[in-house]
């Protein structure tokens, strides 16, 4: 049985079928040829049950949000802002890459529109400037991940959802570990960039009028994340009320500056509808597959395999982080989350572990599945953003920031305070 879904998985995935439809697949031909008795007989409950639920309605919200603010052009005036004040250290406009990603992370709540974001305002400068085109695309790929780890996370509201998790504790335990993460993007920057100044670019100086002034663009992006955030831990609104209001802050910051336009509008409505349908197929079929692996005993089959095998909790767990490492290569980040949840968290509870830190740990991991072929979705977004070169300049890019992934799961399985102190004093 274990088996049976594990090979099923990969080839029909290999087939480029859509990852909504392979885990209703699934929990088909596991009902058909593994269940004592039709479970699929409460196929209508389940899908209802799992739609059903007002904390999704926030993920709409929060995918609109990000596309007012990536099609309002207010991107474009926090890079500015930001390049006056991290510039000048080795590797110069790289770092306000990072720095851009992290600030559009805590409010965007997508990884790839954070990529494309970053990649749509900066690739013109790299070019002009003469940046090594190897780090600097990889430098926006990388920190493009960020966006699924900084609260709001699209991805933290999904594992919150599958695992009964509470979404205000994961965002809590998100933070600190996105921001370590970007400042690892920005310590391994300067040393390579230290270390071969080849590979950066002019530093660029500016004065503190230029710095003092540019802070005004920060602004907006600032107070929407403090809305957002502390709306939800002060208990004045839920995280689906607070995204709500973030979209109504995210259009009136857009009309003041005068870029709410009805093609506008109809873009983001749009692209907003496909990406969320997309999103709910998966989360119902892998609710609808959650519920057949329960059922049939594939859970505790696995479970009883991995005791079987000798091993203790830390062990099991490493073999757990290096089956996602080996999938992230061939699994797209929210196709690797959902069709793995069902089966790991079950086991990662038993182990005595946080399913808190689990679910931040496994937001690393999944980051890297979107910065490593063939299928890292960021790779691709930031070598069409290029328009020239090749894709295996963004692919060897990548490597340092990898790197800096690696370590930060190490310092999470040493040091799980760093995602759980925050969820814990507040």
């Amino acid at each position: 049985m274990i088996l049976f879904t594990s090979t099923g998985l990969l080839v029909l995935l290999s087939l480029s079928i859509p990852v909504g439809i392979v885990l209703f697949i699934l929990a088909f031909g596991i009902d058909a040829f593994f269940s004592p008795f039709p479970l699929m007989r409460g196929l209508g409950q389940v899908v209802w049950s799992s739609s059903n639920s007002a904390t999704l309605i926030a993920i709409p919200f929060f995918v609109l949000l990000g596309e007012i603010l990536v099609r309002s052009g207010i991107a474009r005036r926090t890079y500015s802002a930001l390049e006056a004040w991290v510039s000048w250290m080795p590797g110069g406009l790289i770092h306000a890459n990072i720095a851009t990603a992290t600030l559009f992370s805590a409010t965007s709540g997508s990884s790839v529109a954070t990529a494309a974001t970053v990649a749509s305002v900066a690739m013109p400068q790299a070019e002009k400037l003469g940046y090594n085109p190897k780090l600097f695309s990889g430098a926006i790929a990388a920190g493009g991940t960020l966006g699924i780890m900084i609260p709001p996370s699209i991805n933290l509201i999904v594992y919150g959802f599958l695992t009964e998790t509470s979404i205000p504790q994961l965002f809590l335990a998100g933070l600190i570990p996105g921001l370590c993460l970007a400042l690892l993007f920005m310590v391994v920057t300067a040393i390579f960039c230290g270390l071969k100044p080849s590979l950066g670019g002019p530093g660029i100086k500016a004065d503190w009028k230029r710095r003092i002034t540019g802070l005004a663009d920060l602004i907006p992006l600032l107070v929407l994340f403090g809305t957002i955030v502390g709306s939800i831990y002060a208990g004045w609104a839920t995280p689906t009320e607070a995204a709500a209001v973030g979209v109504a802050m995210a259009f009136v910051i857009s009309a003041a500056h005068r870029a709410i336009t009805s093609e506008m509008l109809i873009q983001s409505l749009k692209s907003t509808v496909r990406t969320t349908a997309m999103i709910m197929l998966v989360v119902i079929g892998a609710y609808v597959l959650n519920f057949v692996l329960t059922a049939s005993g594939v859970s505790r089959a696995l479970q009883e395999f991995l005791q079987g095998l000798g091993v203790g909790a830390l062990s099991t767990l490493l073999i757990i982080v290096l089956m996602y490492i080996v999938l992230g290569f061939f699994i797209e980040t929210l196709s690797l989350m959902v069709a793995t949840i069902p089966i790991v968290v079950p086991i990662i509870v038993q182990l005595g572990y946080d399913k808190v830190w689990f679910g931040i740990l496994m937001i690393i991991l999944v980051e890297m599945a979107l910065i490593t072929p063939p299928v890292g979705l960021n790779l691709y977004v930031v070598q069409g953003a290029r328009k020239t070169g090749r894709f295996s300049d963004v692919m060897i890019g990548v490597i340092p920031y990898v790197i800096a992934m690696l370590i930060m799961v190490g310092l999470l399985i040493l040091y799980p305070m760093i995602a759980l102190w925050l969820p814990s004093i507040l």
